[in-house]
């Protein structure tokens, strides 16, 4: 028959809370990182989107920017300059 040593038993009951606290803390962290994944996924389409409007309406900028130049030379009799030709 076998004797259970009460210090081994209490140090066998002590490393079996800290496995359980730390697989609650692991569990925690993991829907944390998933949490983050979700939210950094949803920045860089956010992100996507956002850059596709900028270049839009830097383009669209250019393009006003050119018609107006090619106005305003007009307006005083002289020759639009290249860059405004070339994007009108």
């Amino acid at each position: 028959m076998r004797h259970s040593d009460p210090t081994e038993d209490g140090n066998a009951m002590h490393l079996e809370r800290r496995w359980f606290a730390a697989d609650r803390a692991a569990a925690a962290l993991r829907a944390e990182c998933a949490a983050l994944a979700h939210l950094q996924d949803a920045a860089e389409a956010a992100w996507r989107a956002a850059h596709a409007r900028l270049a839009y309406l830097e383009a669209l900028r250019d393009a006003f920017g050119g018609e107006l130049a090619a106005a305003e030379a007009r307006d005083s009799g002289q020759q639009p300059a290249a860059s405004a030709r070339a994007v009108a």
